[in-house]
């Protein structure tokens, strides 16, 4: 896939959903090769193997219940990326979790920390990538910030980059507006 095929599958600013099919992470990288792979190892747990779409961030310490009310809205096409910092102590999302997600419309969760109920995530329609398991639930302490910069294995994420995840690993291609009007 080219990067001006890329580039004409974002969705514009008007743009409330729009299907993006998921390139091959490997593709994307061949054809930009400035693009940023996430050095981190993420596993599959969804029954979509592959997702692309615009960046939602959030970031916590093992608290969802940001994530809850985030996913809870229209996702309009979007991956929510889970800054946990790696924290493995509990998960961040389960089965009811990812259930709400897919109803609402969002095709994707990064989680750079844990998620539980791997057998009920097998089984829902949209693409869920994590560093492990842990059975334990989340605290829900009421904290989180969304929408700001995170940094997860190495590279920093803003909402609005564009996300591209499969077996391969996670590649970002930075939003227009946080990369200067460009795409690398």
């Amino acid at each position: 896939m080219t990067a001006q095929a890329m580039e004409e599958m974002q969705p514009g600013p008007q743009t409330m959903h729009v299907h993006i099919p998921a390139a091959a992470t490997a593709d994307v990288c061949d054809a930009n090769p400035d693009a940023k792979v996430i050095q981190s190892w993420f596993s599959s747990f969804g029954a979509a193997t592959k997702c692309a779409g615009p960046v939602e961030t959030v970031r916590t310490r093992d608290d969802n219940s940001l994530v809850k009310k985030i996913l809870s809205e229209p996702g309009a096409g979007r991956i929510l990326l889970i800054d946990n910092k790696a924290s493995t102590t509990c998960a961040m999302i389960g089965g009811n979790l990812a259930a709400t997600a897919a109803q609402h419309g969002w095709v994707g969760i990064v989680v750079n920390g844990a998620v539980r109920d791997v057998e009920e995530l097998r089984e829902v329609s949209i693409g869920i990538f994590a560093l492990a398991t842990c059975p334990r639930r989340s605290l829900n302490r009421g904290i989180g910030e969304r929408g700001r910069a995170v940094r997860v294995g190495g590279e920093r994420i803003s909402a609005g980059d564009f996300l591209v995840a499969d077996a391969d690993g996670v590649v970002l291609l930075p939003s227009w507006s946080t990369n200067g009007g460009r795409h690398v």
